[in-house]
């Protein structure tokens, strides 16, 4: 069991999909900087954020409700990724790698989100 949100891979890989996206968001048109740049930035911090939140609450259950809003925060991300991309504000190539990140994100957000609505000293419990 991990001591820390910060040895969690989710977390790890969510701090790597903000990064991404910021840099990604950069190359975006200045008119879109206060617009969809703006969102995307918001919603990719907003993935690593809940779930060190939900960490620092101690109960299963907060920590699954912030798990789950982490999960919609990346729903969301994905969706203004293919808006960008549909606007033409990046390079196709550059948006499937992150959302290639995002989907396996995802992924892990949906494990962990099982894995805490399982009852505490279940057998199968990591």
């Amino acid at each position: 069991m991990a001591n820390s949100y910060r040895e969690l891979k989710v977390w790890q890989k969510s701090i790597d999909l903000a990064e991404q996206v910021y840099r990604l968001t950069e190359r975006f048109p200045s008119a879109e900087m206060y617009g969809l740049a703006k969102q995307m930035r918001r919603a990719s911090v907003s993935i690593a954020s809940n779930i060190a939140e939900g960490w620092g609450r101690r109960s299963r259950r907060e920590y699954s409700q912030f798990v789950a809003i982490a999960r919609g925060s990346n729903d969301e991300l994905q969706t203004q990724l293919v808006i960008a991309e549909r606007l033409g504000f990046a390079e196709p190539a550059n948006i499937h790698q992150v959302l290639n990140l995002s989907d396996e994100i995802g992924r892990m957000l949906n494990g962990l989100y099982t894995f805490l609505q399982r009852p505490k000293g279940s057998s199968k419990e990591a």
